[in-house]
């Protein structure tokens, strides 16, 4: 059930030439504070936002991490947003006031955002209501894409989260067998609506390698997809990988060096793949592969949007992201009604 935080005062900017954008001050600290309203260049549109999502790469800026410098960009780092096109810089022809929008950009928890025309996909009718973080979505959809799972394949899914769950319903929609792997019961729970044939607890390292042995008689997995971006769960999905299976690195390893078994690695000749897209138009072509994955059936995020917040609240949302309470999945943050 999706838990809803009420909106409680408006901070919009009520001068038509300002907005209201939040700021990370300090680790743990947010202010509101109003700015110019940008200006789209040419080549760019101003997206009135209705919505941004919450992303675990956030939680280190959140946090705090000795690389960081402080206070972020107004808006930053949002970067999970959709709405309609609000102004058209020069040059813009293939997008319309009004438009319901998502894509990439950078700093949207606020009023308003900018964007490159070629970087927005245009929202069809069907998704008229609902929510569209379009970032993430064309992610699952790259990572997924990348992996090359094809029918029959077991695929071990370490890390059941909001890109895990999404992860699995892509993976059986290609006819493989899943397994979702993850700390939290709630997860497993979620990984099992998501379609997964399997879910064990991530704890010990050597009892979820038993079980998957058991399971796959012996064999281990062709896909394994990591999606914590923590440093143990990455070496034991290396050793649930079979010989020649392909290890996809799908969680953000932002947090410093890693130490991984290259023996291992080097002794199954394991194909590692960094799922990870720098290229814009991979993510504007996984979001239009995502509306494509929704409108048939294979991906349906959106019950796992678990939580909604307004833009006041963002630092409440962030200590959410960063805690994971039980049923958390997904935060929101939502400026206006969608």
């Amino acid at each position: 059930m999706m838990e809803t935080i009420a909106k409680t005062s408006g901070i919009t900017s009520g001068n038509p030439e300002t907005m209201t954008a939040a700021r990370i001050e300090a680790p743990g600290k947010i202010r509101f504070t109003d700015v110019p309203l940008p200006q789209p260049k040419p080549g760019q549109i101003r997206i009135k936002i209705q919505g941004c999502g919450l992303c675990a790469s956030s939680i280190p800026l959140w946090e705090g991490r000795e690389w960081f410098e402080y206070p972020s960009p107004a808006g930053n780092p949002g970067h999970e947003c959709w709405g309609t096109v609000d102004a058209i810089g020069q040059g813009v022809h293939q997008l319309l006031p009004g438009q319901r929008i998502a894509g990439l950009s950078y700093n949207g928890y606020a009023d308003y955002d900018l964007a490159d025309a070629g970087e927005v996909v245009a929202l069809p009718p069907f998704l008229d209501g609902k929510p569209f973080p379009g970032e993430p979505l064309g992610c699952a959809v790259n990572i997924f894409n990348r992996s090359d799972i094809r029918p029959g394949h077991t695929v071990a899914i370490v890390g059941a989260g909001f890109l895990g769950h999404l992860l699995i319903q892509l993976a059986k929609s290609a006819g493989a067998t899943v397994i979702a792997i993850s700390q939290r019961e709630f997860s497993l729970s979620a990984a099992k609506m998501a379609g997964a044939d399997y879910t064990m607890a991530l704890d010990d390292h050597y009892v979820v390698i038993d079980k998957i042995r058991e399971i796959t008689n012996g064999r281990l997995c062709e896909r394994v997809i990591e999606a914590t971006g923590k440093e143990w769960p990455l070496n034991l999905s290396i050793e649930l990988t079979t010989e020649r299976g392909k290890l996809i690195v799908a969680g953000f390893h932002q947090d410093g060096m890693r130490q991984v078994n290259m023996q291992l690695l080097n002794w199954r000749g394991i194909d590692v793949i960094s799922a990870h897209e720098r290229d814009p138009q991979r993510y504007v072509t996984g979001m239009k592969q995502a509306i494509e994955a929704i409108r048939d059936g294979r991906m349906d995020p959106f019950p796992f949007f678990t939580h909604e917040f307004p833009l006041e609240a963002l630092g409440l949302a962030f200590g959410h992201l960063a805690s994971r309470p039980d049923g958390f999945i997904k935060a929101l943050i939502i400026n206006q009604p969608i």
